[in-house]
């Protein structure tokens, strides 16, 4: 008797997410949904590598990755993901995701970083070796934007806080907007 309660406390512990994001297995069962375009497929594949796979990826998180990311704060697996994405000008630029934020790289090479600050939840932008805050996020809800010209614009989080921040950019810019 004894010996089924710590087995089922020992299967607990493997089965909860609350201390880590479960990357390996998450992964897992993204390629195993979409390995080929057809379900049925798909399907019979997870089938068969169900007993095996995800007991193993679900030991490796629990019992190292979801460790490490509990004590450092990231995840291995999920530190950083880049994606090619078309900007509005028609030209690709690179966006990495990491734990810090984001670094995107334009055509030509140049990196711009924009980065988190937890501490004090706002979000700056370093390009060739110059930082500036963009905006933070206050107590209330509301956010403080630094425009480009250093004037500070408080707005809501909200679709008017959008026009807000909208007219505050283009103010003084009507006629160049129209030509």
């Amino acid at each position: 008797m004894f010996s089924v309660a710590i087995l089922l406390m020992a299967g607990s512990l493997l089965t909860t997410s609350c201390i880590g994001s479960f990357a390996l297995f998450n992964k897992y069962e993204k390629w195993q949904c979409n390995m080929t375009k057809s379900k049925i497929v798909n399907g019979i594949v997870g089938l068969i590598l169900q007993p095996i796979c995800a007991p193993v990826c679900c030991t490796v998180d629990a019992l190292i990755l979801n460790t490490i990311e509990f004590w450092s704060g990231n995840n291995p697996l999920s530190a950083s993901v880049t994606r090619e994405v078309m900007g509005s000008d028609g030209r690709y630029y690179a966006i990495t995701k990491s734990s810090k934020g984001y670094e995107i790289t334009d055509p030509e090479g140049v990196k711009t970083m924009l980065t988190h600050n937890e501490e004090t939840d706002t979000w700056s932008m370093t390009l060739n070796g110059e930082t500036r805050q963009l905006f933070r996020f206050k107590e209330d809800g509301s956010i403080e934007a630094i425009l480009n010209d250093g004037k500070i614009v408080n707005v809501t989080n909200d679709e008017s806080g959008l026009q807000a921040m909208r007219e505050a950019v283009w103010e003084g810019n009507f006629f160049a907007m129209n030509f």
